[in-house]
């Protein structure tokens, strides 16, 4: 979960549908059917991301918009950075100019450690960790507590005693 607004959550996962169909051009309906993002909003972010310099896009039949990087160079902190505020020091629920001019809010430890922890997050994830296709990715195994007795395939499994009436 991001500490960040819904624009810069929304712009990830535009772009992060964009670096998993890196090699070609993607409309902007599909994008915002696959990512369940309005379609005026998705078209909105597709202008803002390709005026920044992350994507091309090409209009008519055939067209779209596709990355002009590579997913590999690009941080998931350079889209963010496009819509958000990254200076911490608004984040204190006491308002601007309490922590740093009186002593600490109560949360001012935890919120600085959570938002450094984010930030650093950010700044080394790239695309490229969207490139996995879904249809290649398995479910966990579950592991189980107990190691399991192997069995014998050829011994015969054992009836349940029941009594007969």
């Amino acid at each position: 979960m991001f500490i960040y607004g819904k624009t810069a959550t929304n712009a990830i996962a535009v772009m992060s549908y964009l670096a998993a169909e890196e090699t070609r051009r993607v409309g902007s309906a599909t994008i915002a059917k696959a990512r369940n993002i309005s379609p005026v909003f998705t078209a909105k972010l597709l202008t803002q991301l390709a005026s920044a310099g992350f994507l091309a896009g090409q209009p008519g039949p055939g067209g779209g918009y596709r990355l002009i990087k590579k997913a590999r160079d690009i941080r998931l902190i350079d889209i963010v950075a496009l819509f958000e505020q990254i200076d911490n020091s608004s984040r204190c629920p006491f308002g601007a100019g309490w922590c740093g001019n009186e002593a600490p809010c109560p949360l001012h430890d935890t919120i600085t450690r959570m938002t450094a922890t984010n930030l650093r997050f950010l700044e080394q994830t790239r695309l490229s960790v969207f490139q996995t296709k879904a249809a290649a990715a398995k479910p966990p195994k579950l592991r189980l507590k107990a190691p399991v007795a192997k069995t014998s395939l050829s011994a015969k499994p054992r009836r349940s005693e029941k009594s007969s009436t």
